[in-house]
């Protein structure tokens, strides 16, 4: 990985809900999502799942729901502070989102996690077949 990858440019962060897009964790080369998000002109990186159970997405492609400085599960209903990830309320309360490494530099946002290497921007392509509903109930 280079030191610094694009993400994309600062105007690209909405202020009300994140921006999406896809990293290779370079240990198992498998493909993840994360998230950026603004919080009082803050940018910050975050892996994009609940950590209540890891397989349901806080942004399912449109962008996940925010308010307050939150960013809302919307399965769960448990609130993650967007400046630290905390959870202060929800299934999950006390834990922490995983963190990604993010370095802004002028007008635009790259990724700075020697962790991973950035793919794009998106969500991962997925068979339509494969989806899952937004509830978290699995049949």
């Amino acid at each position: 990985m280079s030191d610094l990858e694009r993400i994309c440019s600062v105007d690209d962060v909405p202020a009300d809900t994140t921006f999406l897009f896809r990293i290779t964790d370079d240990d198992d080369e498998e493909v993840r999502e994360a998230i950026l998000v603004r919080d009082d002109g803050d940018i910050k990186g975050w892996l994009n799942y609940c950590m209540h159970l890891t397989n349901i997405k806080l942004d399912k492609g449109s962008g996940a729901e925010m308010r307050n400085g939150e960013i809302i599960c919307e399965n769960h209903g448990a609130y993650f502070e967007a400046d630290s990830g905390y959870c202060n309320y929800g299934p999950c309360e006390g834990a922490v989102l995983d963190g990604l490494d993010i370095t802004i530099d002028g007008d635009h946002v790259f990724l700075s996690d020697d962790d991973f290497s950035f793919e794009g921007p998106g969500a991962i392509e997925t068979d339509p077949a494969d989806r899952s509903s937004k509830s978290n109930v699995e049949f």
